[in-house]
């Protein structure tokens, strides 16, 4: 509506040059041409304003209609009077002022016009017989324009506001669109990585399961000979020997029957599993990675834990996980902090609801900055070989379980990530009859601290 104003102001002014240039018998050109020079002025303002997203002279739309009133009149006055062909500006006019202000003022502009026409009558002394013949039917042909004018302005106006809604509800579903298409991507992105991940579990608990039986017959065997030997022999130098050898084949059984335990189908039981217990077990795989050695683990899981409820499998994959990565990103020496809390109902505090928070902390690098926002997403990994399932695997077990998994700095300075669970998922039990975990990840004693180190 704006560039239909804009392109009329410059069509009248081009025309009006047009006019004074092939037309002989003028009153006054150079008076003319001042005006029109004026006229182009204004609708240089108007054009700058219109690029620039404003309209000139906006809340003075009375002084715009009179301006052009006076202007198109002294056209008139310095070119032939009544009879100029300039008196269809005020047509011009009126079509301007209909498109860009309320009908209202479009009636206001022709009364300005008709006040013009008649200051113009007078003043020119016109001739009777001209006057009462072209008077009448210019303010009839200006009434006409003002009336179609505003119709046709309003129902653009109409049509153009419609237009913009319409636009809004089709950007809007757009954008709803790609908001479903960006989840459900995500969704399959993830469930496809899940598959992936259970794909790798599934072979490495193939090959776990393939080691064990394959080794476990040469150890029966050699079970079998030395038992043989101890009967023949007496020899005390060879029966303690023969104990060594035999205490590291026991040793050897035990970790194929871990691998066979770790190998078996998942269970989707959802049982009361103590906290401690899930620890342990996770630490009892834990130790057979190459990373293990000279780290220090620390546990403290109080004795009066309530269990949670859940599938204990997916709970120490999770605790798992977390602790594979929290050996790697520790050196020689480096510290690994088990703990776990409660937080009651009248303890919780903005966004930490109430439930039970286990925690995990190492004295590592840490994560930076612009690593933390990924961190749980599917295939992102800060490892040189990672795949970057393990964080995005707990995320899903935790949020299954109605909990959440975050990353803060931790405790000791490097990494701290921490798994929050929902009240809903504990049940309230007797204090646990577990003793605290070894260096090795197992049970020990009841007169051992909590803590323990890895040699």
């Amino acid at each position: 509506m704006e560039a239909i104003v804009v392109k009329t102001r410059w069509f009248g002014i081009i025309a009006g040059l047009v006019l004074v240039e092939t037309r002989e018998g003028l009153a006054s050109p150079a008076a003319l041409w001042a005006i029109l020079l004026l006229g182009a002025a204004f609708a240089a303002l108007d054009t700058w304003h219109h690029l620039h997203g404003r309209v000139f002279l906006r809340h003075w739309p009375r002084f715009v209609a009179l301006m052009e009133a006076a202007f198109i009149g002294l056209l008139c006055y310095f070119d032939t009077g009544l009879t100029s062909p300039f008196q269809y500006y005020y047509i011009l006019s009126l079509i301007c002022c209909a498109f860009r202000y309320p009908p209202g003022y479009s009636w206001l502009t022709f009364g300005f016009d008709c006040l013009s026409l008649a200051v113009l009558g007078w003043v020119l002394r016109a001739d009777r017989d001209v006057a009462g013949a072209s008077l009448p039917l210019m303010v009839a042909l200006l009434a006409w324009v003002t009336w179609t004018s505003s119709s046709l302005a309003d129902l653009l106006k109409r049509t153009s506001a419609q237009l913009k809604r319409l636009n809004h509800d089709l950007e809007r579903h757009r954008d709803q669109l790609e908001q479903r298409v960006a989840e459900r991507t995500a969704a399959l992105r993830q469930a496809q990585a899940r598959t992936l991940h259970q794909e790798k579990m599934a072979a490495f608990g193939l090959l776990a399961a393939g080691i064990a039986h394959e080794v476990g017959n040469p150890l029966t065997a050699i079970s079998s000979l030395i038992q043989m030997l101890r009967r023949k022999h007496d020899d005390p130098a060879t029966a303690e020997k023969l104990d060594l050898i035999g205490n590291q084949v026991i040793r050897i059984q035990t970790i194929l029957r871990e691998l066979v335990g770790f190998s078996r189908p998942a269970s989707t039981l959802e049982t009361p599993v103590q906290l401690r217990e899930v620890v342990a077990d996770a630490l009892s795989i834990a130790k057979y990675y190459h990373q293990f050695k000279n780290r220090i683990i620390e546990t403290d899981l109080p004795d009066d834990l309530p269990r949670v409820r859940a599938v204990k499998d997916k709970l120490v994959q999770v605790v798992l996980n977390l602790t594979m990565n929290a050996l790697d990103a520790t050196g020689k020496g480096g510290r690994i902090l088990w703990s776990a809390r409660v937080v009651a109902e009248g303890d919780a505090t903005g966004s930490q609801a109430s439930g039970l928070v286990l925690r995990v902390d190492d004295d590592g690098p840490g994560v930076p900055q612009a690593e933390i926002p990924l961190l749980f997403e599917a295939h992102h990994t800060t490892k040189r070989q990672g795949t970057g399932l393990g964080l995005f695997v707990c995320r899903g077990i935790v949020e299954e379980l109605g909990g959440t998994i975050t990353y803060e700095p931790g405790s000791l300075g490097g990494a701290g990530f921490v798994v929050r669970l929902p009240s809903e998922r504990l049940e309230r039990a007797e204090a646990s009859r577990f003793p605290p975990l070894d260096s090795s990840g197992s049970m020990s004693t009841p007169a051992l601290p909590t803590t323990a180190g890895a040699s």
